[in-house]
């Protein structure tokens, strides 16, 4: 059953309506996942332990913003923190696939020409969204996949690594799980990684958190530039090389001056697919609604078919915007008038 809630009640602790503030120099939004998350199902060190990878995040992203940076580099710079970080579901520690293989999706875009990269089924690049990005900036492509995805990032001087780096028990024991319930075969683990007893990735959230541990961030810079970034595992045990929105831009993923918004998602990804939830956020900013008021009106569209999950929203006047139709998502913010500040479960205001 899909749960809703009112975002104008639970979401609008979050962020102050933009005529009530003068537009920020820069500012800076992120998001780890969201999905059944509630407080009974995280321990306090485990609750801990994401609020402080959060603010790792922010504090990546807006170090890059606070010196003048692009908007571009500050949301590569706190994906690549995020995708190092094994509580999410990006790079290292992303779920595993029926075969037992680690297949990393991300994209990244440019409001400021709508330039746009996107990588899908890589397994050797340690980060995706550098690779995206290497796609927009040093291809003619948009979109790379599989292999030639990671040969290309290879190319370009990315950091390659064994596909064991990427392992964490606590995913492997998710595979394991979801496959019985399907009654699938369970794959021999991977070469390379580390034996049953490893607690690699302590402190280890439970096993049946079901949340959707993608990441994303959306900038604007003090140039006025915006910019969206997405990485991401996918969905545990997926099969036949399954992609979900992330990559789609348009969809997970999606940035435009023009339109005055920068999008990142996270969720069931065909739903978002269908609903081309990112670039129909941008339209309805550009038909004049604010951030806040598209992203949910967006998000109910997608609870409407079927789907759950939530977005992050930038505006051009600097105001972030959050909506969900779970119980949390991961998430926080900062900007050069406000402190860095995180939140995790649906009815919480953004906090330092």
């Amino acid at each position: 059953m899909i749960r809703c809630f009112a975002a104008a009640a639970l979401l609008a602790l979050v962020a102050a309506p933009a005529a009530a503030q003068e537009p920020a120099r820069w500012s800076f939004a992120i998001h780890g996942g969201a999905g059944v998350i509630e407080r009974d199902s995280l321990t306090p060190e485990q609750d801990a332990a994401y609020r402080a990878a959060l603010h790792r995040a922010l504090a990546a992203g807006s170090a890059v913003l606070a010196d003048g940076g692009s908007a571009l580099d500050a949301v590569e710079a706190a994906i690549e923190i995020m995708e190092d970080d094994p509580l999410f579901n990006a790079g290292r520690g992303a779920v595993f696939t029926a075969a037992g293989r680690n297949e990393l999706d991300a994209a990244i875009m440019n409001g400021a020409d709508r330039t746009a990269g996107a990588v899908a089924g890589l397994t050797t690049t340690r980060h995706p969204i550098a690779a995206a990005r290497a796609v927009m900036e040093q291809s003619p492509h948009v979109m790379l996949i599989g292999a030639g995805a990671d040969a290309f990032a290879a190319s370009v001087g990315l950091e390659q690594v064994d596909p064991a780096f990427l392992f964490t028990e606590r995913r492997w024991r998710g595979l394991e799980s979801a496959l019985r319930q399907q009654t699938l075969p369970i794959p021999a683990r991977p070469a390379g990684a580390p034996g049953p007893q490893a607690a690699n990735d302590l402190p280890q959230p439970p096993l049946n958190e079901r949340k959707f541990g993608t990441v994303g961030a959306v900038a604007l810079d003090s140039q006025g530039r915006l910019a969206a970034g997405t990485s991401t595992g996918g969905m545990t045990a997926k099969r036949w090389g399954r992609v979900g929105d992330v990559p789609v831009i348009g969809a997970g993923t999606y940035a435009s001056n023009a339109d005055g918004c920068a999008v990142s998602a996270t969720g069931d990804g065909e739903y978002f697919i269908r609903a081309t939830v990112a670039r129909d956020i941008c339209h309805r900013t550009a038909a004049g609604a604010n951030a806040q008021t598209a992203a949910e009106a967006e998000i109910a569209d997608v609870g409407s078919i079927g789907g759950d999950g939530g977005v992050i929203v930038m505006g051009l006047d600097g105001t972030p915007a959050f909506a969900i139709n779970t119980s949390g998502m991961y998430r926080g913010a900062v900007s050069a008038d406000a402190p860095a500040a995180v939140a995790i479960y649906g009815d919480e205001a953004l906090r330092p």
